[in-house]
């Protein structure tokens, strides 16, 4: 839902479970911020006109493949582990297009900062359910979404990202 939508105009997009997308900086990959480091990344990943789609199952969301940063691990490198992780899509950190940095903000919860990436696959690997996520969809954004709860700041963000 996008600020307009939901009254709320100092966001750029909400979501159903509380999150706000504050502001998206295309700063350099690898800026630093004095309100709170990059500490998550999400990928929106395309093959042709559809969107890669998890439904996370703690959330019961459907979101773009992503998560936190380990300590020592770049943005990128967290990427492309998230993407093999959650969807076992696996695609070299070359492959990964930085498109920019999310500033979001959770319930109860400090500032955040996310680094977003973009990637095009030309044949998606196969999956299997696991046990972070519980179902994996290829949409296109200009269909209905999958059943469920849809992360509409993700997709926001896959709009921002898509190449």
């Amino acid at each position: 839902m996008t600020a307009h939508e939901n009254g709320d105009s100092d966001v750029l997009a909400s979501g159903p479970l509380g999150m706000r997308l504050l502001s998206f900086d295309r700063a350099p990959e690898n800026s630093a911020f004095a309100t709170a480091p990059v500490g998550y990344v999400l990928v929106a990943l395309w093959h042709g006109d559809r969107l890669l789609l998890v439904l996370e199952r703690g959330r019961n969301c459907w979101e773009l493949p992503g998560g936190g940063i380990e300590p020592g691990e770049t943005p990128r490198e967290a990427a492309v582990r998230e993407l093999w992780e959650e969807a076992g899509q696996r695609l070299p950190p070359e492959r990964l297009r930085f498109v920019g940095h999310a500033r979001t903000l959770l319930p109860n919860k400090n500032e955040l900062r996310g680094a977003l990436y973009s990637a095009e696959t030309e044949e998606p690997a196969p999956w299997q359910e696991n046990a972070e996520i519980a179902a994996l969809h290829w949409w296109d954004p200009n269909e209905p979404p999958p059943a469920g709860r849809l992360q509409t700041v993700d997709v926001y963000l896959a709009r921002l990202a898509r190449p």
